[in-house]
């Protein structure tokens, strides 16, 4: 279920009424930009505004987790093993 939830970029807080903490943010944009997406796409998969979207990719690109290939962003190879540790780590804490 989790797995699947990163895999989408749609996690279950979205459908509650839990707020997101920056970890989870972060996953949402990176689990929406692993294919390539553009600045719409990730702000409506992940459930952001643009404005916070702005703050969050320069963090992404400065730590090697997002790449930005003209007006596509794309989770990196370091980015897609975030989410894999994201993802094992979450398992062993709901579990």
């Amino acid at each position: 279920m989790l797995k699947e939830a990163v895999k989408d970029g749609v996690r279950e807080s979205l459908k509650g009424k839990e707020r997101r903490g920056r970890v989870e943010i972060m996953v949402d944009i990176l689990s929406v930009a692993r294919g390539g997406a553009r600045k719409t796409e990730i702000v409506y998969k992940a459930n952001l505004n643009f404005a916070r979207l702005e703050r969050y990719i320069p963090f992404l690109e400065e730590r090697g987790l997002m790449a930005n290939s003209g007006s596509v962003y794309k989770t990196t190879k370091k980015g897609e093993e975030f989410l894999s540790g994201y993802e094992k780590m979450a398992e062993l804490l709901l579990t």
